[in-house]
């Protein structure tokens, strides 16, 4: 396990306590968006094409396009991981900061947006479970 540095340990710049139990909540809610959306997306995804094993469904996720979108929220679990468990976090706090501006960028659904905002206005649009989830992650962006 790597030990995350706090405000209290030796440092110029590391990442203050709040920011990591912050991130550490982020990536939480994040991870139960991605779960909620994919299962949606395997859903829809087994109804034309048949039952998929869980071994099926996982490289279907890494290369079929219908999953490509939700590669994104993926890759911000892995950013954050990146800062939370990083030794040295030279720039940890501002990494963070621009981290939170790009997912309240990311996560705003929209009709007429990117690939990642058409299909995420979409899901949000298809399941309740998406907007409550949407919605945990967006008060935890908007906080600070």
């Amino acid at each position: 396990m790597v030990k995350r540095k706090t405000s209290g340990d030796n440092g110029s710049d590391v990442l203050p306590k709040g920011m990591q139990v912050r991130l550490d909540q982020l990536r939480r809610k994040l991870l139960q968006l991605h779960k909620i959306l994919l299962d949606a997306e395997r859903a829809a995804y087994e109804r034309e094409h048949g039952r998929k094993t869980s071994g099926e469904i996982l490289q279907l996720l890494i290369n079929h396009e219908q999953f490509a979108w939700l590669h994104r929220i993926s890759e911000f679990v892995v950013r954050i991981d990146e800062i939370l468990e990083d030794e040295d976090p030279s720039d940890a706090t501002t990494d963070a900061a621009i981290l939170l501006t790009e997912a309240r960028s990311l996560l705003m659904p929209s009709e007429t947006g990117d690939q990642f905002g058409k299909k995420y206005y979409e899901a949000l649009q298809r399941q309740p479970d998406a907007v409550l989830a949407h919605k945990e992650v967006a008060a935890l962006l908007s906080d600070g």
